[in-house]
């Protein structure tokens, strides 16, 4: 295709400037301490660093752990930091307080809460997932299968209710992502939540592609049991704690398989027989990593002034007008997410036969997203720190990589895609 023409890329940014004043309110790009030049459309799997995380780490370094050392469990809340910074991750997927704690990895949390699931179903053979869903909720759900000798049925989530009304008696549990990691399609939460009710079965779903960026309303629709990530559009950094959640109404019931001493009711009692504490206290296992956890709980200060409805109004216009974008300036590519907003997560997906040498030449140019199997150039909008106009420069720079033959460039790949 000939080169985009002047006037298409100027109605383009026409748009891209009236859309970002439009949306002024919520540009948050001062907070962050991004490259100067760069386009981060990565934040779908790493957040960016906001400006003050990296002093209150600091503090905790130094001042906390140094100076004050152990007693900074008491003196400092560190024993407490796990339910604490879970009811402010609450707030933002729709759970009154004392429902979420933070702890471990998302696939331990996954681990601890499909066991428990189990256990509050024994006596039903079948769980039900997407084989299209993260590996490592796969992974999980084929092992606990495995241990406990139970039939995994996978469905696509919209072919779910209908399975679940030809199997709904045996089913145990649900569990599925609520947004797809390669195409960012968002399912039907509400919908399916309701449909493993009807037949008896719970409903746990994996928020680690939506919490902060999607209203996800976990108590409203009634979910049993969620999980988490907080390093994507929770910001928290590498390897941030994951979040569990647990639906007052099963907490008395939730037994997750790991017993560990966090989760006991009296963990300096020392006793040798364990005891689960009340709450969701109970979903804690071993000591917490402070020093992830306590700047994961200092990114979330980004949600302060900041609702995650007027995030997802900030997104859906940025993947909207991304959309356009790629359809008026690289109409050779296919888009894979749906244009329906009310399908649409926060990232857009864009196939491509070479689409890791088109991510790596993309990332020469400065705009970084990143490379999904198979064939899959993912483009990951974290509203906050984004505008209109950087979305705009992404295209335009795919537009000269396809021209120049850049892409072709690079063949060999690295461990991280």
């Amino acid at each position: 295709m000939p080169s985009t023409t002047d006037d298409v890329v100027a109605t383009l940014a026409e748009h891209a400037a009236a859309l970002d004043e439009t949306h002024a309110a919520t540009d948050r790009r001062d907070r962050f301490a991004l490259p100067d030049g760069v386009v981060y459309l990565d934040g779908n799997s790493l957040g960016a660093l906001q400006r003050h995380v990296p002093a209150v780490v600091a503090d905790v370094i130094r001042r906390q752990w140094g100076a004050d050392l152990i007693t900074s469990w008491n003196l400092h809340g560190w024993w407490d930091a796990p339910t604490r910074v879970g009811d402010r991750i609450g707030r933002l997927v729709g759970a009154a307080p004392g429902q979420v704690v933070v702890g471990d990895s998302t696939t331990v949390a996954l681990y601890q809460s499909l066991g428990a699931a189990l256990r509050m179903r024994a006596g039903r053979a079948v769980v039900v997932t997407d084989p299209a869903s993260f590996p490592t909720d796969l992974y999980v759900v084929a092992g606990l299968a495995a241990e406990h000798g139970l039939e995994v049925l996978t469905a696509a989530p919209t072919e779910v209710p209908t399975v679940l009304a030809g199997r709904g008696d045996d089913v145990a549990a649900v569990v599925l992502s609520h947004a797809d990691f390669r195409t960012g399609e968002l399912w039907d939460l509400p919908g399916i939540t309701r449909a493993a009710h009807a037949t008896g079965a719970l409903a746990l779903w994996d928020l680690s592609h939506t919490a902060g960026a999607v209203p996800v309303d976990l108590d409203e629709h009634d979910v049993d049991l969620a999980v988490g990530c907080g390093y994507k559009y929770l910001c928290g950094g590498p390897g941030a704690p994951a979040f569990t959640y647990v639906a007052h109404r099963h907490q008395s019931a939730f037994r997750p398989p790991v017993q560990g001493w966090n989760g006991h009711a009296e963990p300096f009692a020392m006793g040798a027989e364990h005891r689960f504490a009340d709450g969701v206290a109970r979903a804690r296992i071993g000591t917490p990593p402070m020093l992830s956890l306590l700047a994961l709980e200092a990114a979330l200060d980004l949600f302060d002034d900041l609702s995650v409805e007027a995030v997802r109004a900030r997104s859906l216009s940025l993947t909207g007008f991304l959309v356009e974008a790629l359809a008026a300036v690289v109409p050779e590519v296919t888009v894979v997410t749906p244009r329906d907003a009310g399908r649409r997560g926060s990232h857009v997906t864009v196939a491509h036969p070479d689409a890791y040498g088109v991510v790596q030449a993309l990332i020469a140019r400065g705009v970084v997203g990143d490379y999904r199997e198979p064939g899959l150039v993912r483009l990951g909008v974290a509203a906050p720190y984004l505008t209109h106009a950087q979305l705009l420069r992404a295209v335009l720079e795919l537009r000269a990589v396809l021209d120049r033959g850049e892409h072709r460039a690079h063949r060999e790949r690295r461990t991280v895609t």
